[in-house]
């Protein structure tokens, strides 16, 4: 999939690539959940990830009523790794979805967010013995089988207990989307072949250790149609030596609007999609689990930048104070953002608005229009909800940004930002200080710059 610049955008159609009910104030000031985004950042600084508390639980409460409407017998899954952050997953909770994790640091936090373990989904193509061991203490419901090494590893750490499985097989559908979300095509790292899968559900019957479920598919991320996920169904209800199963996963994948021109289904279009193909192919008693990720949380956030310098050339640099260690999407995958000047919203000159970090590949979006930009002006990228969070990380030394909830004009900090502190913190303390560098507490972390005492 390739993304190419976007049209110049009028103010009230980027408005509606922020958070469901954002709006203009009297001003022409941007404000998200009540809150004038310019004051969010004098108070909480920039790079600042901002979600509407209000938008994130309508997505799951749309997706619980579809699920619920058009069958009945089924769970939402929020899959963690989108926006694995507490209060997001304990929000999402709140509005009934279980939890879906893909690495020990995940179930982790699901069980702070206050997870129920028994609605926990276990997932990861590279399990380690101590993660499975941490998921079963824990009591997690539901495992997913990637492989033959995690039939072996879960039958030495289930001791006495009798742990829920599903089985991961590859359908072999193609899905437009990057190459690096797609998930469900032949060679793939995630599942077994059809081959294999057979082998293994012999094996899971035959444990006394392991109990099958069912099993559990998925093709791809950030997917603009529904047709691959009818295709998946399908695909599962063909590979008839498998049997029939209690319980179905059919994955997510469903794409956030990203930029104007950007036309997702909904989430009634994608539900019904799954369950149409799930009446034609699946059992009629059969429990129904999706795991939507991206489509949940992307659209309920936003990134706050601060212009730190203009440069004029063959096209306008516009550099921000943050880029590539809040936003890694536009590198890894090509991703396309929009974005405004929070003050003054939509048109304006083309630009390439980049990061700050010492990388020719810190662009995050090329060829944005941007009204008028000057240093200090306040940056926004709509649908930062998926990912960014998730791989943030600490190039050049950055500090990993703050998430701040907006609710009916309310903010509040659930993360705080990283301190320079937090980057020396797991360091092990030396006993001389490189030169120029004096700690002030002997293994405090903490460091005071310059020469002279």
């Amino acid at each position: 999939m390739t993304v190419a610049a976007q049209p110049a955008l009028p103010a009230a159609s980027l408005v509606g690539l922020f958070p469901d009910g954002a709006h203009l104030d009297e001003h022409g000031e941007l404000v998200v959940g009540g809150c004038r985004a310019s004051d969010l950042a004098d108070r909480f600084g920039t790079p600042a990830v901002v979600v509407d508390e209000d938008a994130l639980r309508r997505r799951a409460r749309r997706y619980v009523h579809a699920m619920t409407e058009h069958w009945p017998n089924s769970q939402v899954v929020f899959a963690s790794k989108s926006f694995p952050c507490t209060a997001v997953i304990r929000t999402l909770i709140e509005e009934g979805l279980g939890v879906d994790v893909a690495g020990g640091g995940e179930l982790v936090t699901a069980l702070a967010a206050g997870a129920d373990p028994a609605r926990l989904v276990v997932h990861g193509n590279a399990k380690t013995t101590e993660e499975l061991a941490i998921a079963v203490r824990a009591g997690a419901g539901t495992i997913v089988v990637d492989n033959f090494d995690d039939i072996d590893r879960l039958e030495r750490v289930v001791g006495d207990r009798r742990q829920r499985v599903l089985l991961r097989v590859i359908p072999e559908v193609s899905a437009d989307t990057y190459e690096a979300m797609v998930t469900g095509q032949r060679g793939s790292k995630f599942g077994l072949s059809v081959l294999d899968a057979v082998r293994a559900a012999e094996r899971l019957r035959s444990s006394s250790r392991l109990q099958l479920d069912g099993l559990h598919v998925h093709v791809g991320s950030q997917l603009l149609d529904t047709e691959p996920f009818r295709k998946a169904v399908e695909a599962l209800a063909a590979i008839g030596e498998l049997g029939e199963h209690a319980v179905y996963d059919l994955g997510g994948g469903l794409g956030a609007r990203y930029t104007y021109t950007d036309r997702p289904p909904t989430i009634e279009e994608y539900v019904t999609t799954l369950t149409d193909a799930a009446r034609t192919h699946l059992p009629p008693t059969a429990r129904l689990i999706i795991e939507p990720g991206r489509s949940l949380v992307a659209e309920a956030a936003m990134t706050l930048y601060r212009v730190v310098t203009v440069k004029p050339g063959p096209r306008t640099l516009v550099a921000v104070d943050g880029g590539m260690a809040d936003n890694l999407e536009p590198m890894l995958y090509g991703q396309r953002f929009e974005a405004t000047v929070t003050s003054r919203v939509g048109g304006g000159e083309r630009c390439d608005l980049v990061g700050r970090h010492c990388e020719s590949g810190d662009t995050l979006i090329r060829d944005i229009p941007l009204q008028d930009p000057h240093v200090d002006d306040i940056i926004a990228v709509p649908v930062t909800g998926a990912y960014c969070s998730s791989l943030a990380n600490n190039y050049n030394g950055a500090r990993r940004p703050p998430i701040i909830f907006c609710r009916d004009g309310e903010a509040r900090e659930v993360v705080r930002r990283e301190t320079y502190d937090d980057l020396l913190r797991r360091d092990i303390p030396i006993d001389r200080p490189a030169p120029g560098v004096h700690h002030t507490t002997p293994g405090s972390g903490q460091v005071a710059l310059g020469g002279s005492r």
